[in-house]
């Protein structure tokens, strides 16, 4: 039986603040050796040269090492996944996942949240927008879930990944051992990584076959409800974080998930805050959430059809700001009214995850 969770958002006051998880722990109310994952927002470009996420990585490893008992080499395996970019009203911050001592909380047969950690097998340069990636990934997957406790994928509701894209060291060893890579433009890699490792969790969680060559990044019928891909220069394999109830083991936390069916999609985040346990009238307002919700996760797409409820928009079109950032912040607004609250984590690039130019939707409630 897994351990239960404690979940909890803190702000991310400069590049390198983790002096929020620094007060956790200070405080007691997570030990450092029991972080299993972190997953945050960053305030960079969000492109493949986004630096915060790289300081944001160090400055969190940093506490849990001076904090902890585990070496330099054991933090390096926990996963921390940082998604680039606070465009609009977006706020920077990290929601950290801990295990608790079982002695300390009472055993339920309620469903509450449980997590399991898993790193691929290392993602070639040439696996990347292939077959190769997505069988990789859809075992990663597989393990995390076991870690969990998870036995039916119906109880996954938040599947968060990190992995790498195309750099041009990278494509240049690809070309060193004979390789070729699926695209030479490094910026488009970074949406290709995440289809790919999307459709990689859609395989593990048996909501689609195992697609061909072909469908990678091109079929758009094909997608994860629970899939949540980031890519970055960080590391050469897939980091997993499943994320989703189990019966037994007690805790406060309980998870859901929707799908948002386009940008202004309101509904479908509250959807998804119903899904965790948190009752709401039937046009629910941010006061109804009573300080219950821990956070929403959620990934964006700008609809290829450049049009949203039937209008037209010129996002894709737009030479001057790259369209990641413009739906980021359009649905990190949506976000924010909704739950009341800027510090929401939005990630863009989100072929085969939720329908095509909506995303997918996880919130996680407190019921304690």
């Amino acid at each position: 039986m897994p351990d239960p969770i404690e979940v909890r958002k803190v702000a991310i006051e400069s590049v390198t603040d983790a002096s929020g998880l620094e007060k956790l722990i200070d405080d007691g109310v997570i030990e450092a050796d029991r972080v299993l994952a972190v997953i945050g927002k960053t305030e960079g470009n969000g492109g493949v040269n986004d630096y915060t996420r790289i300081l944001a990585d160090r400055a969190f490893r940093e506490v849990l090492i001076a904090k902890g008992t585990r070496t330099p080499e054991e933090v390096a395996q926990v996963p921390l996944v940082w998604s680039g970019g606070t465009d609009g009203v977006l706020s920077p911050h990290a929601t950290i996942f801990a295990s608790v001592d079982p002695a300390t909380v009472e055993p339920s047969e309620e469903p509450r949240v449980s997590v399991g950690v898993a790193m691929s097998d290392v993602i070639l340069p040439e696996d990347i927008g292939r077959p190769a990636m997505v069988e990789k990934v859809a075992a990663g997957v597989r393990e995390a879930m076991k870690i969990a406790g998870i036995e039916d994928p119906a109880d996954v509701h938040y599947v968060q990944t990190k992995t790498p894209l195309l750099t041009l060291a990278t494509i240049t060893d690809a070309r060193s051992r004979g390789q070729e890579v699926v695209i030479e433009d490094t910026g488009p890699s970074m949406d290709i990584s995440n289809s790919t490792t999307a459709l990689g969790i859609a395989v593990a969680l048996g909501e689609i076959e195992m697609p061909s060559a072909e469908q990678i990044h091109r079929d758009l019928s094909l997608y994860s409800s629970v899939a949540s891909c980031s890519s970055g220069v960080e590391l050469d394999r897939a980091q997993i974080v499943v994320v989703g109830n189990v019966r037994g083991i007690g805790g406060r936390y309980r998870i859901g998930h929707s799908v948002m069916k386009d940008a202004l999609d309101a509904d479908g985040i509250w959807e998804a805050i119903r899904a965790s346990g948190i009752d709401l009238p039937g046009r629910p307002h941010p006061s109804d959430l009573g300080g219950r919700l821990v956070n929403v996760f959620m990934k964006c797409e700008a609809d290829p059809s450049g049009r949203v409820r039937g209008r037209r928009n010129i996002m894709l079109d737009d030479s001057d700001v790259h369209w990641h950032r413009q739906i980021k912040a359009t649905v990190g607004g949506v976000a924010a009214c909704v739950t009341g609250d800027p510090a929401v984590f939005v990630s863009v690039a989100a072929v085969h995850q939720g329908p095509s130019g909506g995303g997918p939707v996880a919130a996680i409630a407190d019921l304690g």
